[in-house]
């Protein structure tokens, strides 16, 4: 018996000294991600959250929602810079996520009522309101809940509907550990050292067939992706889902605006025709568009988001929406 004793004894001080240098690896990571890619807008507190915002032009207001796992460089990598001229574009880490920071649910609704808040806050008056991925599902929330600070969606391989099967893509599954202190020394322990050990299958599938941009690390933000905050939060939106998504996507036949839908036809997360199409054909004179493509549309296929942001803009305008904010209104 003692040397069973002693032999789980020795184990266990393998395992807490295998752990202990986890975490030395992910705090060490954690501060030279941050050093390199510290936050270049500004903050702005609402209830229940403190978000990074940046501003780019002037005109019209655009508002863009950023999806799972990202932070607002999906935007500003090449979609920004060819609307700034046109429009007063502004791009938001959602709350937890990139250098945006919340207290409270991470549910569809309570993001939406954290942007809901930051619309009026900044007086964008109705925006078009761009969401990519998850970021779609978000600004579907906000339509549906705060159909006054919204004129039009356009929305970039958005998750619409609940996956089939009621299973995530598997570059997803590990965010889904149910334990929230088990997630926590996970995200400190041995989920950086996973991230960058798995990041080239994770990368193939979220940009696949599409190439990954060599510069997606620091252009793209990607690096912040191996910090503790960006998993926890990834797996906080990600199980937060199926509390409301259900029941969102049964509201879908309520809305009444301009609504653009743009896909890749070869994404490998989330399916065109589940997600896409479906989506379509709920509400009335929506639009899908499909490119050849992965999922990455911000990154891979700038043009054609912009030239559905565009038309979209155009088409709340023509709808009654889309006014332009106050001049100095910031």
């Amino acid at each position: 018996m003692s040397v069973v004793l002693t032999l789980l004894g020795f184990l266990g001080g393998i395992a807490v000294a295998g752990l202990a240098g986890s975490w030395l690896v992910t705090l060490a990571l954690k501060r030279k991600v941050e050093s390199l890619l510290p936050p270049k807008g500004r903050f702005v507190d609402v209830a229940g959250a403190r978000l990074h915002v940046r501003e780019f032009g002037e005109g019209p207001a655009i508002l863009m929602i950023h999806g799972l796992g990202g932070q607002m460089a999906h935007f500003t990598y090449a979609v920004t810079a060819r609307l700034a001229g046109r429009f007063r574009v502004v791009v938001v880490d959602r709350p937890g996520s990139g250098w945006s920071t919340a207290s409270g649910s991470a549910n569809l609704s309570a993001q939406a009522a954290t942007l809901a808040a930051l619309v009026e806050r900044l007086a964008l008056g109705r925006p078009l309101v761009v969401g990519h991925s998850l970021g779609g599902a978000v600004a579907l929330a906000l339509a549906l809940d705060h159909p006054d600070k919204v004129a039009g969606l356009a929305l970039l391989a958005p998750l619409t509907y609940m996956p089939e099967g009621e299973r995530v893509p598997e570059v997803f599954e590990g965010l889904m550990v149910r334990s929230a202190p088990l997630r926590t020394l996970l995200a400190w322990t041995l989920a950086t050292p996973r991230s960058i050990g798995k990041s080239k299958q994770t990368l193939d599938q979220v940009f696949g067939p599409d190439k990954v941009p060599n510069d997606f690390g620091m252009r793209g933000g990607g690096l912040l992706s191996l910090r503790p905050a960006a998993y926890l939060a990834a797996s906080n939106d990600l199980q937060a889902l199926d509390g409301r998504l259900p029941l969102q996507q049964a509201r879908y036949g309520e809305l009444r605006l301009p609504l653009g839908i743009l896909f890749g036809r070869d994404d490998r997360i989330l399916d065109w025709r589940h997600n896409g199409q479906a989506l379509a054909d709920k509400v009335g004179g929506a639009r899908l568009e499909l490119v050849d493509g992965g999922h990455m549309l911000p990154v891979t296929q700038p043009d054609a988001c912009v030239a559905l942001i565009e038309q979209m803009a155009q088409a709340s305008v023509l709808a009654g929406g889309g006014a332009q904010p106050a001049a100095g209104a910031r």
